[in-house]
């Protein structure tokens, strides 16, 4: 039906070029394009059967971009590079008429500040063109907000309390590694956390507020509080919401390197000289630790995301859990990739599908929970990631008292 754009080859744009390719009769034609050419031939390669076409692009470069969209000429661009990149490649698109598909949001090189105002400001521009951008379109965000969307749909008149719950219980034998691009995963985890409570946002300190949490078939896993982005556009469209929280788990051991390595200012984000050069110290520190795509193989064990609800049906307190447990070592067989990159893959390929196929296409800047839910997870399981629900039971902690 359609040619399709993938700018990106990390660990999950290895993925979403796999899953395009598996679904051959939707994306008749795909291009990888990133800076490193040789990545995206590698990709290809390993893919087989000169399904995947590939070029060299910097996707900070917008006559660059522009110029390869004009050559290849897809329906719609799908960005897993760097959210530093959202808005050249939003822009090129733009300027060459083609839809827009991406898995987190846009922040600037110099802070380390990530929010949607940036990429909604947007959203005039592609409803005048008559284009469609999609934002956050992987796992979370992306399926923690289609979860919700599909509870408000088919379980809930009210949502009132939303904990959205992530669980790497994997294990890749590295003694300090991050499982997607170290620089934004560091950013993003040493900024102060956020939550929404009683119509405003309360601020705490970085991993501050922690507790254990149950995940299905891993058991109890320390929980720390982030502020983590697809809050910000499900406070604004899942009306009712009296709180929404953000949990990840991190070992002890990622905690005792990762505060080491800020004492000692390796994760500053402002240039500093070093034998007369100005380097960042957290992109040197993400030369030096592992690449993500290179983790899957022996790695071990589960990620489990999910997103735990109460609320009212008909008048009743209702409590609802919906989530995913998705296996390292089976991601790997499948795709050479680990779980976290698949989670994330997965569901960008199905977004750029609902698009291609009308289930999910009007001009505009959207997020992903603004759009019918059913038929993207009609699919999810189909392609890898199958989803589980239970409803009335306890949930993994039953704090909701405000």
């Amino acid at each position: 039906m359609s040619k399709v754009l993938i700018i990106g080859a990390g660990g999950v744009g290895s993925v979403v070029a796999h899953k395009c390719a598996q679904a051959s009769h939707v994306f008749t034609d795909i291009m990888l394009a990133s800076r490193t050419k040789s990545k995206c031939d590698a990709i290809a390669a390993s893919i087989g059967g000169n399904k995947i076409k590939t070029a060299a692009v910097d996707a900070d470069n917008v006559p660059e971009l522009v110029a390869l969209i004009k050559d290849f000429q897809p329906a719609m661009v799908i960005n897993v590079a760097l959210p530093y990149q959202d808005l050249t490649i939003m822009d090129a698109c733009l300027e060459t008429g083609v839809h827009y598909l991406d898995t987190a949001n846009y922040e600037p090189k110099d802070v380390a500040k990530f929010e949607y105002s940036w990429q909604w400001a947007y959203r005039e521009k592609f409803e005048k063109a008559g284009l469609m951008a999609l934002l956050g379109c992987g796992f979370d965000p992306g399926v923690s907000g289609i979860f919700t969307a599909h509870a408000l749909k088919h379980h809930f008149d009210e949502i009132h309390y939303l904990d959205i719950i992530d669980c790497n219980a994997g294990d890749h034998g590295k003694a300090f590694a991050t499982n997607f691009n170290p620089e934004i995963n560091i950013r993003e985890i040493t900024q102060n956390g956020r939550y929404w409570q009683k119509g405003e946002w309360i601020e705490t300190q970085p991993l501050e507020i922690h507790q254990p949490i149950n995940y299905p078939n891993i058991g109890d896993k320390e929980s720390y509080l982030l502020y983590h982005e697809e809050l910000e556009s499900l406070v604004i469209n899942i009306p009712h919401l009296k709180r929404a929280r953000f949990w990840m788990t991190f070992s002890q051991n990622y905690i005792t390197h990762l505060r080491v390595l800020e004492n000692v200012g390796m994760t500053g984000i402002k240039p500093i000289k070093f034998q007369g050069m100005d380097i960042v110290p957290l992109e040197f520190l993400k030369a030096v630790l592992p690449e993500p795509s290179s983790l899957g193989e022996g790695y071990k064990g589960e990620t489990s995301i999910g997103c735990q609800i109460k609320g009212l049906k008909d008048g009743q307190e209702k409590t609802y859990y919906i989530w995913n447990n998705c296996d390292h070592a089976a991601c790997y067989k499948e795709v050479g990739a680990q779980a976290v990159s698949y989670t994330t893959g997965v569901p960008a390929m199905l977004g750029a599908m609902m698009m291609l196929t009308g289930e999910w296409m009007k001009p505009g800047v959207y997020n992903v929970e603004e759009f019918n839910p059913d038929p993207f997870l009609s699919l999810l399981g189909e392609y890898g990631l199958p989803w589980h629900e239970k409803v009335n039971v306890p949930l993994a902690f039953n704090d909701y008292n405000l």
